[in-house]
């Protein structure tokens, strides 16, 4: 692929010529050749795995190419470990920061250049320097402050800050939203503009499309560690970025709709309420549909699958959960999960590191958990090979089923996750949030598994923030307006104005009840 060059200075920044990287018999990067400019904001995008972490890795030291080269204003660059990466002016902000929490403010920012008077670490100069940077900045801390006491998010733009006490003139940030609320990722946008007046080259990882819309000017595509395309992010529009990412368009992510009306009941829920003076909620899932919930952000969603799961108690009203043999459980939400997914319910949450995985145990393992779940405790506990390999290559898991479930991406994660669940043979699926921090293509085998359990007979309600994947993947959409469902629509017929409204519009006096149509 040859190098391309983005209209602006007339030396770039940065440029890469014929890198490569392999680990063993894996190429991470293959002849990768592009260039990008000061004073730019430059995505570097991609499905894991497509090579991009270990390209800003190459950048920041920690790895070599094994061939190829880099250039940094026009002179080869010798990055051999993250300290001369430092000195050749890059600074890195990883996903796990690496602010030293019983430190100040000040002293983070100058650990290692500490200003000294007469051998003595002279206070007053390292915070006179701190509150210069952090004006530059535009961050109101105090430079006294301990840094425990800071937000992830303040601890973010802190790590931003010490690149500019170092004078760094490239920044690498790492998946930079992925811990911050709506008001720190405002504000970090604030500070990439800034830094970008500065004449600063900022290679921005991520692949949320939005954000690279949003913050970047120019974009590079990797896939399977090849260079695919640089282009200004002005001429790329949601479809076509996709399409460059993982070779087809936006619409293939999500497999095509059940063309026939949905089976029989799975789970029917009558008078159930979420919260106390909230109005009871009646819904009804069917064999082979996939319901979807939208609403605005803390509207009861969270605590409706949580009640349905059996992890939060009811106030009042009931649920019939009726397995793939006709045989109808009656019950109360609450319990415990263990209990409901005795019934044929599970839950997939959306932390998936804290609450659906155990990170240190093995694929097998975590995916052989679902089906010990009809096994009495004094059973041995089979390792049936030939079932995980089957799963695994159904969900397109590539990697060993030896590897610990903490070591892979947070596709594979989610993909594990569900792998528990279809070994386990329940017959519903609650999943919160089904590809949150999941890149695009590891989105449409999601999508894709999601519908296979449904088409066999299954059913699955989905909560998610991401209208356009409710758009795509459910067959209905509840809206839900003060932890009351107030519409069900079919998805065909819906739009993202028309849920919106919904999810805006004052409350009815009387909620739909949320029957199939």
């Amino acid at each position: 692929m040859q190098s391309v060059s983005i209209p602006g200075a007339a030396v770039p920044r940065v440029s890469l010529r014929g890198v490569c990287k392999s680990f063993g018999s894996t190429a991470a990067l293959r002849d990768v050749a592009f260039d990008a400019r000061a004073g730019s904001i430059h995505a570097v995008t991609g499905e894991n795995g497509a090579g991009k972490s270990t390209l800003m890795k190459l950048l920041a030291g920690v790895h070599r190419p094994d061939a190829g080269e880099i250039l940094i204003d026009g002179r080869p660059a010798l990055l051999a470990s993250p300290s001369q990466a430092r000195d050749a002016g890059v600074s890195t902000v990883f996903q796990e920061l690496t602010v030293l929490p019983h430190l100040s403010v000040a002293e983070n920012l100058c650990l290692g250049r500490e200003p000294l008077r007469g051998g003595l670490l002279d206070q007053r100069a390292m915070q006179r320097q701190a509150r210069s940077v952090l004006e530059r900045v535009g961050i109101a801390l105090d430079p006294r402050r301990p840094c425990r006491d800071l937000s992830i998010g303040q601890q973010q733009m802190l790590e931003i800050a010490k690149g500019l006490a170092a004078r760094a003139e490239i920044f690498i940030l790492d998946e930079p939203t992925a811990p911050l609320n709506r008001a720190e990722v405002d504000r970090l946008a604030l500070l990439l503009a800034g830094l970008k007046e500065q004449g600063k080259l900022v290679f921005y990882i991520s692949h949320r499309l939005e954000e690279i819309f949003r913050f970047c000017d120019t974009v590079t595509v990797l896939k399977d560690g090849r260079h695919v395309d640089t282009l200004p992010s002005a001429q790329l529009d949601g479809r076509r970025l996709v399409a460059l990412m993982v070779g087809r368009e936006l619409e293939a992510l999500f497999p095509p709709r059940r063309q026939v009306p949905p089976g029989p009941s799975r789970l029917a829920v009558h008078g159930l309420q979420v919260q106390k003076q909230a109005q009871p909620i009646d819904l009804h899932l069917q064999a082979g549909e996939i319901v979807g919930i939208a609403g605005l952000e803390g509207q009861g969603q969270r605590e409706l699958m949580r009640t349905l799961c059996g992890a939060l108690p009811a106030g009042a009203g009931s649920a019939t959960a009726t397995d793939r043999d006709g045989h109808a459980r009656r019950f109360g939400p609450g319990g415990g999960p263990g209990r409901v997914v005795g019934h044929g319910v599970a839950l997939m949450p959306e932390d998936r590191k804290g609450e659906g995985l155990y990170l240190d145990l093995s694929i097998r393992d975590n995916i052989w958990l679902g089906a010990m779940r009809a096994r009495a405790l004094w059973r041995r506990a089979p390792r049936e090979a030939g079932v995980i390999r089957e799963l695994a290559q159904r969900m397109g898991l590539r990697t060993r089923a030896t590897v610990a479930v903490g070591a892979l991406s947070g596709g594979n994660q989610q993909k594990a996750m569900l792998g528990r669940w279809l070994a386990s043979g329940v017959h519903t699926l609650l999943v919160e949030q089904p590809t949150r921090g999941v890149d695009v293509g590891a989105k449409a085998e999601i999508y894709g598994l999601l519908r296979q359990f449904a088409d066999a007979g299954g059913a699955v309600l989905a909560v998610s923030g991401d209208l356009p994947e409710l758009l795509g993947l459910c067959d209905r959409i509840l809206v839900m307006r003060g932890h009351a469902i107030v519409a069900d629509v079919p998805a065909r017929e819906a739009t993202e104005e028309s849920l919106l409204a919904l999810a805006l519009q004052e409350p009815a006096s009387r909620p739909p009840t949320g029957e199939a149509a």
